[in-house]
């Protein structure tokens, strides 16, 4: 049901409800009520009917009376003056028996209907667009963050559908940066959508999902390209066919570049489980090599590259609600990276500086595979996927200081398997529900550095020529629950019971080689940590009848057992806990254009076993870190509260959110930094909290007027955490604000302009010192990002582009101001329709960039090596 209002604050409220039907007493859905103080008024409220032909409108006005019109398409209008009063109305409609003769009807840019909020893309199309995505980003409401992941009014959308279908399973991007604009109807964001139908009236969702709407009921297209370029030899290639009808769907892919172009964007995994069952099976690099930090700007300035990515997802609807899907990836990467960096480290007693020079290899090889059956019918939901996943990864670097160079070699392979079962089913007036999750991953890491570090700790300060990491992990879980979801009028309750299992294992050793004579060191981990637990979950959630309270509480009472035993050195470590972990959340619609929420909730973390180890770790060469204290136990308290306004009418979204944590901790983490910048990370007994306070705003607006979309955000956290550097005590403290916004702007017809712009202040201090010690702010930082391009329409079948770009930090020495030009011209040879780009990058081949950021207690500046000035002229077509 659609409810649309607007209140004034000490206004008189009433509420007119009814029923709309056609001649043979049908219900009317998607009728349109207007309501005013007279014929010819401004619109003081408007609601559509519903499925079932019913509208509910609140308003606010101190008129003595109403003008209500009820409009249909095909059927008279039908307009009644009535009390300002609460009123309850039966309106029936009547065919419309007039010849309509000369008709302009006008694409309705934004449209509601129920839950459902319809983009037309025709709307917000401009001459260079090509891909969804190209729409997408212009979209007030709707953020396309840099990585490709959507978020709406806030938050990121749960579900990327194509035609009510989930093609992708989360690896939306490749939607995105394929399918042909031209192809789209309507982007639709569907609010508060529950993806699992049986559920669709007893659990409700707070999440949005997303909905591409094609023009045809059968699209079989495609999209290629190639391309050549110089400074060096340059080359892309890319081939992409598609198909979608009612019963089957797939993308397949070939990409393959060495412009700088990463095109593993495309299959990163946004999907994500509210559950909170879930085990990860994501890669886990427990050694790694030292290695730049990545830039804030595209790709293509700095990534140099030699990338193949093949892909192939496949859907079949088997019959009606019963799908089987396969997503399948392979990625093939090889990276290089060249620069420099600074890094001074702030401690409480002194202050240590780094210089290094960096000349990494990177080499990705990766393959992802997705198998998932699903049933998902109005009484019975199936959903079964099994996921096998392999990397075989490796890395090689070297690094220069001032007076020694350090070789650095890492063998990072890691295999996943896991397979997820979730099980609705109806009995009788009970939901029975059934989950499972179990699966398996191994790593075998090997880290090589030469010369040998840590020479005070491993080699009784005697210098040795290379040390070596060997690390092997396995990690087997088991998740299964049963549980039962029951509707009492407007109340639902969810009980269910659970049990997990959790086993994982590490085995390390550290070698030390001296003129060839390997020898073997005292640290070595030989751990098995095993967690179980037992749980029972009661969620209690109540919607009233006209949706504007939702409510959900959440009672879970668990009962965690962890047992650590590490044969090397004959420890054993054994906690139980019972532990109560409540969370709750609350939305009310205060009017049909603003709702608010709020949550709070409490639970317990304890230790991983990335943790636990009491063995030395060289996590890389100036890295090396041990845990040798008990379990971690972790007590968060969290926070928040949300205000969000969209008013499709004036095409304005709007949302503000307030959140805050505290933990408190049992153990707190020791840095001992030496003046080379070598890091020893260990963990002691001690009681210790850190807390955030975090605000956030999100604003956007569509001027239809001028076809232009601005969008505006803006972020403030502060966060406070006690630390133990060199062997004192001391909170940091640290502040960040950051300010964004964009602009896509259609200044004329032959004109468009888009802005995007950052600025942000990082702050970090020392407070409460022990001993006694100099402390306040110890650095600050400001940072500017902002680009600027300027398309020009010289034919409908031609444009020109230029564009600027400028990075800016407060804290470098030397390039603390980059620039950056660019330029591209497009001709569009009409039959067949081929694309002929020629891009120019880099016109003032700025052969250098300096990044400055802080963390807790460093601030590091990066120097990259540029990619050259280069041109790449490119022909892309559709099939």
């Amino acid at each position: 049901m659609c409810l649309l209002f607007v209140g004034t604050k000490g206004y008189t409220q009433s509420v007119i409800t009814g029923k709309i039907f056609d001649e043979n007493n049908r219900e009317l859905s998607g009728a349109t009520i207007i309501i005013s103080t007279d014929s010819t008024s401004a619109i003081l409220a408007y609601g559509i009917s519903n499925e079932k032909g019913n509208f509910d409108i609140k308003l606010n006005s101190t008129s003595d009376s109403l003008f209500i019109k009820v409009s249909f398409i095909g059927y008279k209008t039908w307009a009644k003056t009535i009390e300002n009063k609460t009123s309850q109305l039966s309106v029936q409609l009547t065919p419309s028996s007039e010849e309509l003769k000369e008709v302009l009807i006008e694409a309705k840019i934004i449209e509601q209907r129920g839950d459902t909020l319809s983009f037309s893309v025709s709307a917000f199309k401009d001459q260079k667009d090509r891909v969804i995505a190209d729409i997408i980003k212009k979209l007030p409401g709707i953020e396309m963050r840099p990585g490709g992941q959507i978020y709406y009014n806030g938050k990121p959308i749960q579900k990327y559908y194509i035609e009510g279908l989930d093609l992708l399973e989360g690896r939306y991007s490749l939607a995105n940066e394929n399918l042909a604009v031209d192809d789209v109807s309507k982007v639709e964001i569907l609010e508060n959508h529950q993806p699992i139908k049986v559920l669709d009236s007893l659990e409700f969702s707070e999440r949005a999902s997303l909905n591409i709407k094609l023009k045809k009921e059968i699209t079989t297209s495609g999209t290629a390209e190639v391309g050549l370029g110089l400074a060096p030899l340059l080359w892309k290639a890319k081939i992409t066919p598609m198909i979608f009808t009612k019963k089957r769907q797939a993308i397949v892919t070939y990409q393959s570049n060495n412009t700088g172009s990463d095109v593993s964007r495309e299959i990163r995994d946004f999907s994500f489980d509210l559950s909170g069952n879930d085990f990860s099976i994501d890669k886990t690099n427990w050694l790694s090599i030292q290695k730049l930090s990545e830039p804030p700007f595209a790709q293509e300035r700095w990534l140099d590259n030699n990338v193949h990515l093949g892909s192939v997802n496949f859907l079949q609807r088997i019959k009606e609600d019963v799908d089987l899907k396969v997503n399948l990836s392979y990625l093939n990467d090889a990276q290089t990276q060249q620069g420099s960096t600074q890094t001074r480290f702030f401690t409480p007693t002194d202050t240590i500086n780094l210089i290094e020079k960096t000349n990494n290899d990177i080499f990705i090889n990766t393959l992802q595979s997705k198998f998932t059956l699903e049933k998902n019918t109005e009484k019975n939901y199936l959903k079964n996927q099994l996921e096998l996943n392999a990397f075989w990864d490796s890395q090689r670097g070297l690094i220069q200081q001032s007076d020694v160079t350090i070789h650095q070699n890492l063998n990072n392979p890691f295999t996943a398997i896991r397979n997820k079962l979730r099980v609705l089913k109806t009995l009788g007036k009970q939901l029975i529900t059934f989950r499972s999750n179990i699966g398996y991953t191994h790593a075998n890491q090997n880290l090589l550095v030469s010369p040998g570090q840590f020479e005070g700790i491993l080699n009784k300060s005697e210098p040795y020529s290379e040390i070596e990491q060997i690390l092997k992990t396995s990690h087997f879980f088991t998740n299964n629950s049963a549980g039962i979801t029951k509707g009492l009028g407007k109340f639902t309750i969810s009980p269910e019971i659970g049990f997990s299992i959790e086993k994982q294992q590490i085995d390390s050793d550290l070698f030390l080689n001296e003129n060839n004579q390997i020898s073997e060191t005292d640290f070595k981990n030989r751990l098995d940590f095993v967690t179980s637990n037992l749980y029972f979950k009661n969620a209690f959630r109540f919607k009233s009848n006209d949706e504007t309270w939702n409510l959900r509480l959440s009672t879970p009472l668990s009962l965690k057992s962890f047992k650590l035993d590490d044969e090397n050195i004959l420890v054993k470590r054994k906690i139980e806990r019972l532990v109560f972990e409540p969370n709750f959340y609350v939305k009310k619609k205060l009017s049909a254009f603003l709702e608010s929420s709020i949550s709070a909730g409490l639970n317990y973390d304890f230790g991983e076993v990335q943790q636990l180890y009491y063995g030395f770790i060289l996590t890389n060469y100036r890295n090396l870190q041990r845990y040798n204290a008990p379990i971690a136990q972790q007590v968060n308290q969290k926070y928040n509260g949300t205000l969000s306004y969209r008013n499709p009418l004036k095409r304005l979204f709007f949302s503000g959110s307030y959140s805050y944590t505290l933990a408190n901790n049992n153990l707190l983490y020791s840095n001992q930094i030496s003046e080379n910048g070598a890091n020893v990370l260990q963990a002691i007994e001690k009681d210790n909290f850190s807390n955030s306070n975090n605000f956030n705003l999100n604003g956007s607006k569509y001027f239809s007027k001028i076809n232009t979309t601005l969008k505006l955000s803006a972020n403030y956290s502060v966060t406070k955490r006690e630390q133990l550097l060199n062997g004192n005590f001391v909170d940091v403290g640290n502040k960040n604000f950051r300010l964004s916004g964009s602009l896509d702007a259609e200044i004329s017809s032959w004109l468009t302009v888009t802005y995007n712009g950052i600025f942000s202040v990082y702050e970090t201090a020392f407070e409460n010192a022990q001993p006694a010690l100099p402390t306040g702010r110890i650095q600050q930082i400001k940072t500017n990002k902002h680009t600027v391009d300027a398309f020009f329409y010289l034919a409908d079948n031609q444009y020109f582009s230029g564009g600027g770009e400028y990075y800016g930090n407060s804290l470098s020495e030397e390039n603390a101001n980059n620039y950056f030009v660019n330029f591209s011209y497009q001709y569009t040879f009409e039959k067949p329709k081929i694309d002929l780009n020629i891009g120019w990058n880099n016109i003032l081949n700025t052969d250098e960039f300096v990044n400055a950021y802080t963390n807790e207690f460093s601030y590091v500046e990066s120097r990259y090596q540029l990619r050259p000035s280069q041109v790449v002229a490119s022909l892309k077509f559709s099939f």
